[in-house]
């Protein structure tokens, strides 16, 4: 019986390391600073986490056009675009979405780094997924966003319909149903997913004031309650 492969902190089997001589990591002339500065901004990760139909995307997506109709250069990084491209190759396993997080966060890292202010859409259910998202950054430059939306009103919503097919057995490890979410411990923006989206992009851009550089205004279409994220 052969033995069970090696198994990094994100749940999927390790593959054999490649000698290091192949792997010479060269820093870019352009430092993530400077980067940021021509842009007038702080680069860093905004990562949205919260139940399926929370309201992440809808939310993540409205920031995103806020702030870059006040010069900022941003990019929505959400599970549904990942998973129709980087991360196609995944299954819904425990594994699979371990590695969807990783390969979101290294790409998070990476577009940080070319000084963009990330937004990240993504369930990322475990509290171990998000603590590994999170070490990747430095201090103050992963800004974590938790939606606490209760499980009814996200049923409620089901603009998928996932919840009703999680119901009758036909998702299995569904989060919020069959497979546990676990809530952040210490988010640094906690938003009550019921609220009016207006409500809840100013609660936002207020929080987020401290970390980005000049004055934000609100976009005009945040005139309706938070829906299927």
């Amino acid at each position: 019986m052969k033995p069970l492969p090696e198994v990094h902190s994100f749940g999927m089997p390790k593959l054999a390391a490649r000698p290091s001589l192949e792997l010479q990591w060269k820093n870019s002339a352009i430092t993530k600073v400077e980067r940021s500065e021509l842009k007038a901004q702080n680069a860093c990760c905004i990562w949205f986490t919260g139940l399926s139909g929370a309201g992440k995307t809808t939310l993540a997506n409205l920031l995103d056009e806020t702030l870059y109709m006040s010069g900022r250069h941003t990019f929505v990084l959400d599970g549904d675009r990942c998973r129709d491209g980087i991360c196609n190759d995944l299954d819904f396993s425990h594994a699979g979405r371990m590695e969807n997080v990783r390969r979101i966060s290294e790409v998070a890292k990476l577009m940080v780094d070319a000084g963009l202010i990330v937004i990240v859409s993504l369930i990322s259910p475990l509290i171990a997924q998000r603590q590994q998202a999170r070490k990747l950054f430095p201090p103050g430059e992963f800004i974590e966003v938790y939606l606490n939306t209760p499980l009814a009103t996200c049923e409620q919503r089901d603009a998928k319909g996932l919840y009703k097919k999680a119901r009758q057995g036909l998702i299995p490890d569904f989060t919020g149903i069959s497979s546990a979410y676990e809530p952040p411990e210490s988010a640094e923006i906690v938003l009550d997913g019921r609220a009016p989206l207006s409500d809840l992009l100013d609660e936002m851009l207020q929080a987020l004031r401290p970390t980005l550089t000049s004055e934000i205004s609100t976009c005009d279409q945040a005139d309706e309650p938070c829906g299927q994220a």
